[in-house]
């Protein structure tokens, strides 16, 4: 086995709208989310995220990995409320060509430190569809640990079923 690649994270920006295209505009990527996102609703999210980094605690950034720190993905964390409490959601993107190297793994562990020192919340939560194993692994091996399946939409119409991964913040690190 290869080293590992190495990998930052920067915040996203105005110049990342065709990283957002390459992730969340083609089928590929897209697959257990519904679908691809249309140029509208692409457009809107580009700006959604651009505007995360002047206001609040929302955050997106884009996953730099190897030599040249190329830019290969997107992770970012939101506000959200679980059982009524406030906690954080997770999220994450890597094109296919840097999929399988532990990328999404090293980036959500990055966030989870970030959050970490952040302290607000107790808890971070992922949720992938139950058909997305990369995913779930990428839960799993960040040290998430699985509450259970649920049912959902997303997008709004397109029902699915998703597992519920929690990271408690809180708890000492290994």
């Amino acid at each position: 086995m290869g080293a590992k690649t190495a990998i930052t994270l920067r915040p996203y920006g105005d110049g990342d709208f065709e990283l957002l295209r390459a992730t969340l505009g083609v089928p590929e990527m897209t697959q257990f989310l519904g679908g691809p996102e249309s140029p509208e609703k692409l457009s809107q999210r580009h700006q959604r995220y651009v505007a995360l980094q002047e206001k609040g605690e929302n955050r997106m950034f884009v996953i730099l990995a190897g030599a040249e720190q190329q830019a290969v993905g997107t992770i970012g964390y939101w506000e959200h409320e679980y059982e009524g409490e406030p906690a954080w959601e997770t999220g994450w993107a890597v094109l296919p060509a840097w999929q399988g190297h532990g990328l999404a793994s090293q980036a959500t562990r990055e966030v989870i430190a970030r959050l970490r020192t952040e302290g607000s919340r107790r808890y971070l939560f992922a949720y992938p569809t139950v058909e997305n194993l990369a995913s779930n692994g990428v839960c799993r091996k960040a040290g998430f640990k699985l509450l259970g399946p649920e049912p959902g939409e997303y997008p709004k119409g397109n029902k699915i079923t998703f597992n519920v991964w929690r990271y408690d913040l809180a708890a000492s690190s290994d």
